[in-house]
């Protein structure tokens, strides 16, 4: 198996895609709107990937937080909202709010598990600040460390019991980048100490099974290196200070941040101690270069996907009366 996680041209397998990915194994996929058709498409569609890699557990993911990142949309699936209503039910009724994300992701989870999505890239744990770039705020639980993580936490639990596996996001902190990574690399100026805001609720959900870092240099712990390609980062502060054990996975290494080519960027998450490179685009070229540079997973990281995606059982609860709930807990807060 290489530890990578690869994105697929279009809403079926091509044969050069079954032929590739049968002899490289990728430890996973990751699905855009590209992939998605309806119900039915989505579940053949997955249904192919299982059966191509001969496992039930298969990790499968996808972008769907609601609001402005969501790859499954209307008709066929209902909208939901993102973090900073959330952050909003929050001011007014925290416990109320806290219920209602969980209703709210138990929810997703349900709707992901129906079409055989394994994987969801949420909770954001990031701490907004006043000039955080609005590719991220917009997508937020606020700006209180205390608050991100109770919410955060909330989410996890209610994609656990939807029957999906959360992730984490984006590791150590995206909240000081004032530029979008997906078009700049961001660099933080932030003191060590009052990095420990952007850090707090990473470290009070260090339990989670999945995490993704960022593509940001943070000065005060390695000037030279983004998150995702510095071993200080990840083995100090990721690892060590935070505390997390569970599978740390790269954002998307096709994000502007980042330079060099796509077999340098994947060799050097890994060799900078990530577990699994996450390559979206499906560039044939591109996957079969990746392929080729990287070796066999490591052991430890096998043993970290195989937990996390051990972490879930079967989808449970009714899609409805989680919305209708979360509904009128947000209208009661």
């Amino acid at each position: 198996m290489k530890p990578v996680i690869f994105g697929l041209s279009g809403p079926v397998l091509t044969p050069a895609e079954c032929a590739f990915f049968a002899e490289c194994e990728p430890a996973g996929y990751i699905l855009f709107k590209r992939n998605i058709v309806d119900r039915t498409q989505v579940r053949a569609l997955t249904d192919s990937l299982r059966a191509l890699a001969g496992r039930d557990d298969l990790a499968i993911l996808i972008d769907q937080e609601g609001g402005r990142v969501a790859r499954m949309g209307s008709p066929e699936w209902l909208a939901f909202p993102a973090g900073p209503v959330f952050d909003a039910a929050y001011e007014r009724a925290p416990m109320t709010a806290i219920q209602a994300a969980r209703a709210n992701a138990q929810a997703l989870g349900v709707m992901l598990s129906e079409v055989g999505i394994t994987v969801d890239c949420l909770p954001l744990l990031d701490v907004s600040q006043p000039d955080t770039t609005e590719a991220v705020a917009s997508r937020t639980f606020g700006s209180d460390p205390m608050r991100v993580a109770a919410l955060g936490r909330a989410t996890l639990e209610g994609l656990a019991e939807g029957g999906v596996v959360g992730v984490v996001k984006h590791m150590p902190g995206h909240g000081r980048a004032k530029v979008d990574t997906h078009h700049h690399l961001p660099t933080v100026t932030a003191t060590d100490a009052d990095l420990e805001i952007d850090i707090e609720p990473f470290r009070t959900l260090n339990h989670a099974p999945m995490g993704m870092t960022s593509h940001i240099v943070f000065d005060a712990w390695d000037a030279d290196r983004p998150a995702t390609l510095s071993p200080i980062v990840i083995d100090e502060i990721i690892r060590r200070r935070i505390g997390f054990d569970g599978l740390l996975m790269t954002d998307d290494i096709d994000m502007k941040a980042l330079s060099g080519t796509a077999s340098d960027k994947a060799a050097g998450a890994i060799a900078a101690g990530c577990d699994l490179v996450l390559d979206c685009w499906a560039r044939m070229d591109e996957m079969v270069e990746i392929a080729g540079r990287l070796g066999e997973i490591s052991e430890a990281s096998r043993a970290r996907l195989d937990r996390a995606m051990a972490s879930v059982g079967g989808s449970k609860g009714d899609f409805a009366e989680l919305i209708a709930t979360r509904d009128a807990l947000l209208a009661s807060a």
